[in-house]
């Protein structure tokens, strides 16, 4: 075996190894499922991983010539780069009025009854022309990169109309293409009723059904059907019609659930095989033991419960402890969480929903992989899987969980090239 690229004296490598456990055991061991090699190397030809092992056993097991690259990670911390599997990363203008007035005490809803709130997104981002989209995009994404993120699902939803929710997902392809990091496409035109059809629901409905769902998928504009599933956004019944429809267009199933009030969202994400149900403040013991059951993951967006100053994390300890696949990403979004950095949602899941460091970790590499249905190309450091590495600046991978708030990020490598720092 020839190897295009080489890493070698990494002190601690995350392989992520699926073999080694980690699904929700309960288990308190602090490295299982982790996969770790201590004193390792990895070889990569073109985009994918050679070799994962020992560095001393590189030389018997991978062949050198004078065109591998190689690196020397200095004994840090290596695993695969981070997988942002839940974000609203496309939309125009600004919301940071509206979070100095809601510190200053103004309630949501009279912030959404002065214009403010979602609408004043919708209304900008429909606005915005397509490269301005595109333009605002991959700025932000270089604060994820930054981060040590390599894949980022993103949501449209800021249109709600079918031309702006085409023009979003258009953005979201065209910026996957200029950028290194790789964007996976979601359609959520059910996010929540337009303000000119506030007052006619089945009007709108029809609409995301014969008219929105139809156009993404002719397209190929996107992998995955949303839906907001809340008091005040879709009931559960409306969101049934939307994901069956979706489905009948080949996109598969996703839910925002039980984030603001209990809506039963989970027997029908289990029941239509959602990929993933996110958000899960509301949920109770008997929600976990159905996605324990199933091959769903549940994520963890602990960001916006932050953003929004309220206090009911979800309850990952006890997804965790029932047995679910467990994910964590950053929601980030103009409204409830103004932030790309996923280790901080790392840390802050820990602390607030309860799981471990080595949980949060598999939440944000091959869980979160398997939110987005890509456990076979990414989320693990196994041969065979897709080059995306991150070197920590640290030997010790813990820090990226527990040193919270700055930057961990020593060098990014996606598809067996480096991305970041920049050549």
């Amino acid at each position: 075996m020839s190897a295009s690229l080489v890493i070698r004296n990494i002190g601690q490598l995350l392989t992520m190894n699926p073999n080694s456990g980690g699904k929700g055991d309960g288990n308190a061991d602090p490295v299982a499922g982790l996969g770790i090699i201590f004193d390792g190397a990895i070889a990569v030809e073109d985009e994918q991983i050679l070799w994962a092992g020992k560095d001393d056993a590189l030389s018997e097991a991978v062949s050198l010539n004078a065109d591998t690259e190689l690196i020397d990670a200095g004994g840090c911390a290596a695993m695969p780069g981070l997988i942002d599997c839940h974000t609203h990363l496309v939309f125009a203008g600004s919301r940071a009025h509206e979070f100095s007035r809601r510190i200053s005490g103004a309630t949501y809803e009279e912030i959404l009854a002065a214009g403010g709130g979602i609408h004043s997104t919708v209304k900008a981002t429909r606005e915005a022309s397509l490269e301005v989209l595109v333009a605002q995009a991959r700025r932000r994404l270089q604060a994820s990169l930054t981060c040590g993120v390599t894949t980022v699902e993103v949501k449209s939803g800021y249109g709600l109309d079918l031309d702006s929710e085409i023009k979003m997902l258009k953005a979201i392809a065209q910026t996957s293409r200029q950028h290194p990091i790789d964007l996976v496409p979601t359609f959520l035109g059910a996010h929540t009723l337009p303000m000119n059809l506030r007052s006619e629901r089945e009007k709108y409905l029809d609409i995301i059904i014969n008219e929105m769902l139809p156009a993404v998928a002719e397209q190929k504009l996107a992998r995955f059907c949303d839906v907001f599933c809340e008091r005040g956004a879709f009931s559960l019944e409306e969101t049934r019609r939307v994901l069956e429809a979706g489905l009948q267009h080949g996109l598969k199933p996703k839910l925002h659930a039980e984030q603001l009030s209990r809506s039963g969202a989970i027997q029908l994400a289990v029941e239509l095989g959602a990929v993933s149900v996110d958000h899960l403040e509301n949920i109770t013991t008997e929600d976990a033991q159905q996605l324990a059951a199933s091959d769903t993951v549940a994520v963890l967006l602990p960001g916006a419960t932050y953003f929004l100053g309220k206090t009911n994390f979800a309850p990952g300890r006890i997804l965790a402890d029932c047995g679910c696949a467990l994910a964590v990403s950053s929601d980030f979004n103009p409204g409830s969480c103004m932030s790309q950095n996923l280790p901080l949602m790392l840390n802050m899941a820990c602390i607030y929903s309860g799981i471990y460091p080595r949980e949060a970790l598999l939440g944000a590499t091959r869980f979160a992989a398997q939110a987005i249905d890509s456990q076979n190309r990414i989320g693990s450091l196994m041969p065979g899987m897709q080059a995306d590495i991150l070197i920590l600046n640290s030997p010790d991978y813990r820090n990226l969980v527990y040193h919270f708030g700055v930057p961990h990020t020593q060098m990014v490598i996606k598809r067996g090239k480096k991305v970041f720092p920049d050549n």
